[in-house]
């Protein structure tokens, strides 16, 4: 496989692997300008489906083959030896073409963690310059906030139901409040979208469309990468498939990996950069035995109550006959809002179960609809349901290759609450949000409980509830983690450790989960990756 002759695709500046949030992200700052040559690789095709850019879109993407990645684990043994599903977005916007366009940043504790385990230039205050560049914000730019970035943040429809829940979540303790970004998450209010004129905003809307008029940026589709070529300790040249082609992509300057917490690390894997162990029983030579590769991946777990409702008003009840699905089609069209435009937590809240914590450690979703599960059909009778997610989870998984060929599946292990912490924290969780659920501004709307449902009264009985129907959030993070420790992947700078020329950017380089939903934190780490790129450059 070495030797074999690649048909050459040419040679560029920066080649960027991944057209997802980060990538998008780079491709757009690393090419203004006309400076630099760009070349991207994404292994999914052109955003064109429709179903990307109508925001509930995101329910008939989640088993579409064609732009998702339908990743799975291993069998969780914590979770009755379930295999869990991970939806992840191989198209150009990678999951932010697929995801539930919720906007979170994360706390500001989270990124100040990260400086204290030694990643300097990556604090509160020196994150937030990106965050405010990247949004722009249907509310307008402040001290937190930025009003004309690229990447469209606007407010959702109300809605009485979820007005209801709020209420609830009030009634139980929690102050309401408009901007979980802010100084303070703590609290209940509805979540902004990375959307803008009721349509989505991924990374490829907000980033790389706008940048691919320029002649020194091209973008490969459909390219899926095999491995970086390696030489003298540098790397320069990306292997990749593209029509049952093999090619090679020349980089001048450096290859930046934004292919995601599982496509990272994987594609280090294959090219000599991991565990010797695991490198070594798929015949690949072992360039550096880095144990840390596809290592401390993390990912937040979901637990959900379910409820029928007293009244025909979810969204459920607007699509049992062809007359509601056309009222809702023209309520889209005609006003680019309401239903077509709810994200995958309309409203939520951020908690602590211990008031000794320093800040919220489970957050909520809620949703005036109802399914046995995100993709399948929504249920026959009224319904709405709210997910619990412990945010700082303690267990610890792994992504491997399984084999050197860059079309098989690897193998993800994510040792979901095999922590006593995670275990406690998502019971406590799971007990607060059914106390919302059950609390006197929702008992209007409240039929019956369907899950965990009446029966579950004890912790016992809770606990074999999260075993048996837990699931992702889709966050999965931390496999090419950034650090000063010697297990750690890249540094500071994102640079890989031992080789020139090689980084890695997205999620996968995240210390530690953050404290909420991951695609702002994502788009975040591609601005600051390429004011780091662009800075060394001229140095």
């Amino acid at each position: 496989m070495q030797g074999t002759e690649l048909d050459d695709a040419g040679a560029f500046d920066f080649v960027i692997v991944g057209a997802g949030s980060a990538g998008c992200v780079l491709a757009n700052r690393l090419s203004a300008g006309g400076l630099h040559s760009v070349a991207v690789l994404e292994a999914g095709p052109e955003d064109r489906d429709f179903w990307i850019h109508l925001p509930l879109g995101y329910a008939k993407l989640f088993r579409n083959p064609r732009v998702n990645w339908m990743f799975e684990t291993a069998p969780e043994s914590e979770l009755n030896g379930r295999r869990v599903y991970q939806p992840r977005g191989k198209v150009l916007g990678g999951s932010s073409s697929i995801n539930g366009l919720v906007y979170i940043r994360g706390q500001r504790e989270d990124f100040e963690h990260w400086r204290q385990l030694g990643n300097s230039g990556w604090s509160a205050d020196d994150v937030l310059h990106y965050f405010r560049r990247a949004e722009g914000n249907i509310r307008g730019a402040d001290d937190q906030h930025g009003g004309d970035g690229p990447l469209g943040v606007s407010d959702p429809h109300t809605h009485e139901l979820t007005e209801a829940f709020i209420a609830a979540a009030e009634h139980e303790g929690l102050p309401r409040t408009r901007d979980f970004n802010g100084l303070v998450q703590e609290g209940v209010g509805y979540f902004q979208t990375t959307s803008r004129n009721g349509r989505r905003c991924s990374a490829a809307v907000a980033y790389l469309h706008p940048a691919r008029k320029r002649q020194n940026l091209k973008v490969f589709t459909d390219a899926l990468t095999d491995r970086v070529i390696l030489s003298d300790g540098r790397a320069t040249g990306v292997v990749f498939r593209r029509g049952g082609i093999r090619q090679v992509v020349h980089a001048r300057r450096e290859i930046i990996l934004a292919a995601g917490a599982y496509g990272s690390p994987t594609i280090l894997q294959r090219s000599g950069l991991g565990p010797a162990e695991l490198l070594s029983s798929h015949g690949i030579p072992v360039i550096h035995d880095m144990p840390g590769v596809g290592s401390d991946l993390q990912d937040h777990l979901q637990a959900r109550c379910v409820v029928r409702c007293t009244k025909p008003i979810t969204l459920n009840d607007m699509t049992t006959s062809m007359i509601g699905k056309v009222r809702l089609g023209l309520e889209w069209l005609l006003t680019r809002s309401g239903w077509l435009t709810i994200a995958a937590g309309h409203a939520g809240a951020f908690f602590r179960t211990d008031a000794r914590l320093a800040s919220p450690d489970v957050q909520v979703h809620f949703i005036p609809f109802s399914t046995d599960k995100m993709g399948d059909s929504l249920h026959p009778f009224p319904g709405f349901m709210a997910h619990v997610c412990q945010l700082r989870p303690e267990s610890r998984g792994t992504v491997r290759i399984t084999s050197s060929d860059p079309g098989a599946v690897p193998e993800i292990r994510m040792n979901y609450l095999s922590a006593e912490t995670d275990r406690a924290t998502m019971l406590a969780g799971l007990k607060r949000l059914r106390a919302i659920m059950h609390a006197p501004p929702l008992r209007p709307y409240f039929a019956a409980e369907v899950e965990p449902g009446p029966d579950a009264v004890t912790d016992d009985a809770l606990m074999a509830h999260i075993r048996a129907k837990a699931s992702t959030v889709y966050h999965p993070t931390s496999t090419c983690r950034m650090g000063s420790d010697p297990r750690a992947v890249v540094d500071s700078g994102l640079r890989v450790r031992g080789v020139d020329g090689l980084r890695v950017a997205d999620c996968a380089i995240m210390p530690t989960l953050v404290s909420g939903n991951t695609n702002a934190a994502a788009i975040m780490i591609g601005e600051k990756a390429s004011d780091i790129i662009l800075a060394d450059t001229k140095a």
